[in-house]
């Protein structure tokens, strides 16, 4: 099977479960931005330096095809959507509330806005975090009153931020950083 099907040289594209639409239109700008949140998480697994951070960025990608495949399919054809698997449910927001919670409790709570960088997982984490952002504000026009692909996209942002501050807690105790740098 070749990569490649010419079918999109007219600038549109195929939709999940069937219909066509230009590629500059709202859905595929929708599941485009949440495509380009996933490559943002998978180049903060690059740095990534315990197993258990890698586990929770890979389990976050599975999550985001699951987003992307209810971002690409018309209204017409949401009832052929399975939850959990093309259709985002409750169980996969609270399941982020979850470890927002958990990953909280591994790191001092901070008493400043936070300048990224001090370390390269937490600054990659940062970068996913406002792509992430970004891919909920594009996602707002598409998905339907009912879906949870909204709440799932701002949680997912704030978990990013915890995992930032996760990775970079160690860095911060063991730097001193200038107030006026």
């Amino acid at each position: 099977m070749k990569i490649y099907t010419k079918t999109g040289d007219d600038g549109s594209t195929g939709l999940f479960f069937g219909g066509r639409v230009a590629k500059d239109s709202m859905r595929p700008t929708a599941y485009g931005a949440v495509d380009e949140a996933q490559a943002a998480l998978g180049l903060a697994r690059v740095a990534a330096t315990n197993e258990t951070l890698n586990k929770i960025l890979v389990g976050l990608c599975r999550d985001l095809y699951v987003a992307m495949a209810e971002l690409a399919t018309l209204e017409e054809n949401q009832s052929k959507l399975e939850p959990g698997k093309t259709l985002v449910t409750s169980q996969m927001v609270d399941s982020l509330d979850q470890l927002i919670d958990e990953i909280s409790l591994r790191f001092e709570p901070l008493k400043d806005f936070v300048i990224p960088g001090q370390n390269e997982a937490a600054a990659r984490l940062d970068w996913a975090r406002v792509v992430i952002r970004r891919a909920e504000r594009e996602s707002l026009p598409v998905h339907s009153e009912t879906s949870h692909v909204g709440a799932y996209l701002n949680r997912l942002s704030d978990l990013a931020w915890v995992l930032a501050r996760w990775q970079e807690d160690e860095t911060l105790k063991s730097k001193s950083v200038p107030e006026n740098s």
